[in-house]
């Protein structure tokens, strides 16, 4: 049976046209862009092509974008960066309970580096309150880390509004923007952002970068040395062929953008549509404002770990929350936060999330396989 991946929140494949402007660059454009002869001018100016496409694509400056290996550098970066530049100013950090773990474990960390940590809470629907925000500054908060769309149940948290409460704030603010990037416009001076992570393998381009955007001025202290790149800030020799491919997947998905989400909300309400038909008891989790590609649904009556097993086997590849926490015995601290520890939507969530190659017809055929095994699995 032909599988059906609709598991793209955890990884995307490469587009075609992504792999062809890294196949190119991989075979002609080979010099270090630190390098001052010919080839190493070559490398330099399609990093900087690239630079410019990812600033573009958030309304930032080229000289803002700090290249990274992904998200989870990016995320780390922001995080120990300001907790390292601005100790002397405060130690406190606001974050939330069901930011991706590239955020908890480092804010965990520094917790054991004597730093204090809020982790504020989210309503039913997985959404924070910038009342919450407000309540929880203090004198000595000198970051706010909140991510945009949260990659299990798809929630989108009040970024902006967020933004406008800490202009009067001393406190740096961050959003992991990795789930949202390439599928929602986002304008780093509209959302008031100093810092805002994303990564490339969740937008069909390649695994290994991603790009943590620095607003000018923002006291954010280096992990890595040994080198100038990336205007001092990140130390290592760039990947040219990556950066170039990344840059490519930005301009699809960008070009693609309005008919991706419309084909997303098309392919919800097929699903959805058919569970109802087929008489299955699910509810929906996360809020009416979320990313567009996400679905999360509780199946009464179903055991999480069995129906995974069975949607494997049936060709259906979903998963039940974040690839990072994949074989994990412990309940998604997600769902934790939205309903408690002992809510039914813990043992019975599964998430799809949708992606390039998909089409109504085989997201109906996926429909139809899942309603297959719950009515197998539910007696």
């Amino acid at each position: 049976m032909e599988a059906i991946y609709l598991d793209h929140a955890a990884t995307t494949p490469m587009s075609p046209g992504v792999i062809a402007a890294m196949t190119e660059a991989m075979s002609n454009v080979y010099g270090n862009a630190s390098s001052i002869h010919r080839a190493g001018r070559d490398a330099r100016k399609a990093l900087d092509d690239a630079r410019a496409t990812l600033a573009a694509s958030i309304g930032a400056k080229p000289a803002e974008i700090v290249l990274t290996s992904g998200g989870t550098e990016a995320d780390n970066t922001a995080i120990f960066g300001v907790a390292a530049a601005r100790a002397n100013e405060g130690k406190h950090i606001i974050t939330t309970q069901i930011e991706h773990h590239a955020v908890l474990h480092a804010c965990a960390q520094l917790e054991k580096q004597g730093y204090t940590v809020t982790y504020l809470p989210v309503n039913e629907q997985g959404v924070v309150a910038v009342e919450d925000v407000a309540a929880a500054l203090r004198d000595d908060t000198i970051l706010v880390t909140i991510m945009y769309g949260n990659n299990e149940v798809g929630s989108v948290q009040p970024i902006a509004e967020i933004g406008a409460l800490l202009k009067a704030h001393k406190a740096t603010f961050h959003t992991d923007a990795v789930q949202a990037y390439g599928l929602m416009p986002l304008h780093v001076d509209e959302l008031a952002v100093d810092l805002l992570s994303v990564s490339a393998h969740k937008i069909n381009g390649p695994k290994g970068i991603g790009f943590l955007y620095m607003r000018t001025g923002v006291k954010c202290a280096n992990l890595f040395h040994g080198g100038s790149q990336e205007r001092k800030r990140r130390a290592s020799t760039e990947s040219v062929p990556a950066a170039v491919g990344f840059a490519k997947a930005v301009e699809e998905a960008t070009k693609k953008r309005e008919e991706a989400v419309a084909a997303y909300a098309r392919y919800r309400d097929i699903l959805t549509t058919t569970f109802t038909e087929a008489g299955l008891h699910f509810r929906i989790n996360g809020a009416a404002n979320s990313l567009a590609h996400v679905l999360n649904v509780t199946f009464v009556g179903t055991h999480v770990e069995s129906f995974l097993v069975n949607l494997d086997m049936s060709g259906v590849l979903v998963s039940s929350g974040s690839a990072c926490t994949a074989g994990s015995i412990d309940p998604s601290h997600v769902l934790v936060a939205m309903f408690g520890k002992d809510a039914e939507e813990l043992r019975s969530s599964i998430r799809f999330s949708f992606g390039q190659g998909l089409t109504d017809e085989i997201i109906q055929d996926a429909a139809n396989r899942v309603v297959a095994i719950v009515h197998r699995l539910v007696k």
